[in-house]
């Protein structure tokens, strides 16, 4: 370990699991432990266990685990030692001179740096003498000079040099550059040229407020209209959202979710601090997880056109299976939100703040969309709309509501609600049905070790690797009782790499005086800290007595015994009568 582990310890003192984690989960006592909804996957029941005794977490339904420096990681997206400097930070400890390498998170800070160099390059180039078409357009979408600066927009000259040799001058390597993508790498290999070129340029910014990376528009015509950095070691599309870092400060609990960026500007500048956009891409599951974190309940507000309502039927799924409350806002006359606050001039705030009252929520919306699908003057139509309907209402969790909605149904349609109901129990049995399937296979799945890419053996030897694993929870659990466990058994004796990797890790870890679970997030990387949390977790309920070890450690041997049996199918006698001596004195 490069840490000292007397840092480590000191930091994970000084940053309380279960305070550091209820600053981005609301969390619930249960018992010793604290449950809440997990921040890593969408869920409506929480599996997101913390376990304040070993300061580690667990999510029984994704399989995310670790301790406070991997949750940080992960809820951060960062790298061991950021995550150990930003935890470090908030406990005001100093970093220890170490000799890690940490190329990676200095090439980070690079891309950070120049992130922030182009933006200032940017904003300069908008109000230079270069920059008087962009100024131009800008005022012509009525942008404020006050809102120009509070978004940093900016202008990228049309040489496609001009911020590459600005960067260089600043002591950027041309590496840096284009690893932050700002630039692309000649084709000849000699030289690099800017990505962007005669466009506006719309920094985004983190929710610490680094700029991560930029979104360019096209000021006339051409194709692609709008071009976004891609993927960096300091950005991910799918985990970041335009303004958020406004919006999380607006004091609201609800997001305004737009279609882009010039959408939320002007509904920003109308007054709406809390709309945010998606960069480019669908709305994903990463990003309505984070919207979690801030809001209760979301408005989409997309285009009235077919991508936008597609769009919107999409997203409502992603943020109710995120737990969040939905409303969709409807733009009269197929206008988008910047293109109606502006035809409303000076009332614009006013009439937008009109449609957010007005905005229907997800249930009151779908139904009105599979409504005007069908022809409701003909029995066909009827029934049609009647099934789409009840498949709807049969989905919704809440019975109050469930019951509010096929009231109104059956009033609507002129059809008894006994028969509604006795629909909704045919669509909800057959979907329990399906449910339940889908729960046997995963059950199955997970039984069998087939869905386990951690310990990729588990499937060969699943009768093992439960005694392997129970067994290295009993030892982490009863570190004294290590000697007992070295006189009947080696690491040889596991069936499977993985396991017994872990049990050299744990035994060295004893045997040195280390705290056996402060290294775990440095030595494994966050996907293996999920499987070893998940094994501590899984058997935190086991039977802790010598007889359960010893009945783990026979279960070891026997099925060890069973490979070895096959190797031994052409041995001599007398090697096979040594093994099994052998054994029995190992069990014994």
């Amino acid at each position: 370990m490069s840490l000292p582990e007397e840092f480590l310890q000191e930091l994970k003192y000084r940053n309380d699991i279960t305070e550091v984690v209820s600053s981005y989960v609301n969390l619930k006592r249960r018992g010793r432990n604290m449950v809440g909804l997990c921040p890593f996957h969408s869920e409506k029941t929480p599996s997101f266990n913390i376990y304040s005794e070993n300061g580690s977490f667990y999510c029984f339904g994704c399989g995310a685990g670790g301790d406070v420096i991997t949750f940080v990681m992960k809820i951060e997206n960062l790298d061991y030692m950021e995550a150990v400097r930003f935890l470090a930070q908030r406990a005001g400890m100093t970093m220890p001179d170490t000799g890690y390498d940490d190329s990676m998170n200095r090439l980070r800070t690079r891309i950070y740096e120049a992130n922030r160099e182009a933006a200032r390059f940017f904003y300069g180039c908008l109000n230079s003498p270069e920059g008087a078409e962009a100024r131009n357009y800008l005022a012509g979408r009525q942008l404020s000079p006050k809102t120009i600066v509070r978004f940093g927009l900016g202008y990228s000259p049309k040489s496609r040099y001009s911020l590459c040799n600005h960067l260089k001058s600043k002591g950027f390597k041309e590496s840096e550059i284009v690893a932050a993508n700002l630039a692309f790498q000649s084709k000849s290999g000699k030289g690099i040229y800017d990505r962007f070129s005669d466009r506006v340029m719309f920094p985004i910014i983190d929710l610490r407020g680094n700029v991560i990376a930029f979104g360019g528009r096209l000021m006339g015509d051409g194709k692609p209209k709008y071009l976004n950095t891609s993927d960096t070691p300091v950005f991910k599309k799918s985990n970041n959202l335009f303004s958020l870092n406004n919006a999380k400060n607006s004091g609201e609990r609800t997001l305004i979710l737009c279609e882009g960026y010039m959408d939320v500007i002007a509904v920003n500048q109308a007054g709406f601090q809390n709309a945010v956009a998606t960069l480019g891409t669908a709305l994903t599951s990463e990003q309505a997880i984070l919207m979690k974190r801030y809001a209760d309940e979301v408005v989409i507000c997309y285009d009235a056109d077919e991508a936008g309502q597609k769009a919107t039927a999409r997203a409502i799924e992603i943020l109710r299976n995120a737990g969040i409350q939905v409303r969709v806002l409807t733009v009269p006359d197929g206008k988008d939100p910047d293109e109606f606050i502006k035809k409303h001039g000076e009332n614009g705030s006013a009439a937008f703040k009109n449609l957010l009252e007005k905005s229907k929520n997800d249930m009151d919306y779908r139904l009105a969309k599979l409504k005007s699908s069908f022809n409701l003057e003909t029995t066909q139509g009827r029934v049609s709309y009647l099934n789409g309907a009840i498949k709807m209402i049969a989905a919704l969790d809440n019975p109050v509501e469930k019951d509010i909605y096929l009231s109104g149904l059956s009033e609507e349609m002129g059809v008894e609600k006994n028969a509604l109901l006795e629909q909704i129990k045919r669509v909800s049995r057959s979907k329990a049905g399906e449910i339940r399937r889908e729960e046997m296979k995963k059950l199955r799945s997970e039984m069998s070790g087939m869905g386990d890419k951690i310990n990729p053996e588990h499937a060969k030897y699943p009768r093992g690797v439960k005694a392997e694993e129970s067994l290295i929870a009993y030892l982490v659990h009863n570190p004294d009782k290590l000697d007992f466990v070295l006189k009947r058994i080696t690491p040889d004796d596991f069936v499977t790499t993985f396991n017994k990797k872990l049990f050299e890790y744990f035994r060295d870890k004893i045997q040195g005086g280390y705290g056996i679970l402060t290294g775990i997030s440095a030595d494994f990387t966050p996907e293996e800290s999920g499987k070893i949390f998940g094994i501590i977790s899984k058997y935190n309920s086991m039977a802790a007595t010598t007889e359960a070890a010893a009945e783990y450690i026979n279960a070891i041997i026997e099925e060890k015994l069973k490979t070895k049996m096959n190797d031994l199918s052409t041995a001599e006698d007398t090697d096979i009568m040594d093994y099994l001596k052998n054994l029995r004195e190992k069990k014994n």
